[in-house]
């Protein structure tokens, strides 16, 4: 996915321009297995400290806001909610996300040219050192909306989409009606976030860009569907990740509900 949204950027090599299928295949001829998981360790303290926050957030908030009577919350209330969480989560994972970026676009430098991060306390101490604590905030500034986005699509879009089946009566709760609600959700986060992710996959990569407003005009000369670029994997990754957490948070949800 970062390879796929990367594409295009000034100086950025054109051979990841083609299809996902094309790019695996490249990866894997110039980095080997070990290519497709550069930035795991990132990846997992980013979804431990950002994932968690958000989610956790809204949770507490939306229990707090709900009537006595258990009537659901109109769901302008559960956007705000979603926006507020979203904000607060990326404050506490945007390190982690920083690193991430860096990892997976290291491995596509020239071998003289890699930083050669080993995990992502190495990558944080690394970024530390060479520009700063500030350096590990890159992007904050097209994190903070794409976070607001992902958050609505994946937290608010899912319980308003389990709303409105439910008084369909075409499924009772359940795993059936969680999977259905968060397969919606994860398909609307994803096509919220992506253009917002493109600019922030770009802004993170290093010292090309020195604004969102740079990252936007430059993307915008490719033309629009450019802010698209990688939706293929971005779904492949979000909407499997949106489905399982939903159905292990509903599980969550019975064994120790919010009070």
């Amino acid at each position: 996915q970062c390879i796929t949204q990367s594409t295009g950027s000034s100086g950025i090599n054109a051979e990841y321009g083609d299809p996902i299928h094309r790019v695996l295949v490249n990866t894997l001829k110039t980095n080997g297995l070990m290519g497709i998981y550069s930035g795991l360790s990132a990846s997992v303290l980013r979804q431990a400290t950002y994932t968690s926050v958000r989610f956790g957030a809204y949770e507490v908030a939306r229990a707090r806001l709900t009537p006595s009577d258990g009537s659901p919350l109109p769901f302008t209330t559960k956007v705000a909610l979603a926006a507020m969480g979203g904000a607060i989560g990326i404050l506490a994972g945007n390190p982690a996300d920083v690193v991430n970026v860096r990892m997976q676009n290291d491995m596509r430098l020239p071998v003289a040219q890699r930083v050669g991060y080993r995990h992502v306390f190495h990558g944080l101490a690394t970024i530390v050192r060479v520009e700063g604590v500030l350096a590990l905030y890159r992007g904050l500034q097209a994190n903070i909306p794409r976070s607001i986005l992902i958050n609505i699509g994946q937290v608010a879009c899912y319980d308003q989409a389990k709303q409105g089946v439910l008084s369909t009566g075409i499924l009772k709760e359940g795993v059936a009606l969680h999977f259905l609600s968060s397969f919606i959700a994860g398909t609307m986060a994803t096509t919220l976030t992506q253009p917002v992710d493109v600019m922030k996959t770009r802004l993170m990569q290093g010292t090309q860009f020195n604004s969102i407003a740079e990252v936007f005009m430059a993307t915008a000369k490719e033309g629009p569907l450019a802010f698209y670029k990688g939706f293929v994997p971005a779904w492949i990754r979000l909407s499997p990740q949106t489905i399982l957490t939903w159905i292990f948070l509903e599980r969550l949800r019975l064994i120790f509900p919010p009070k």
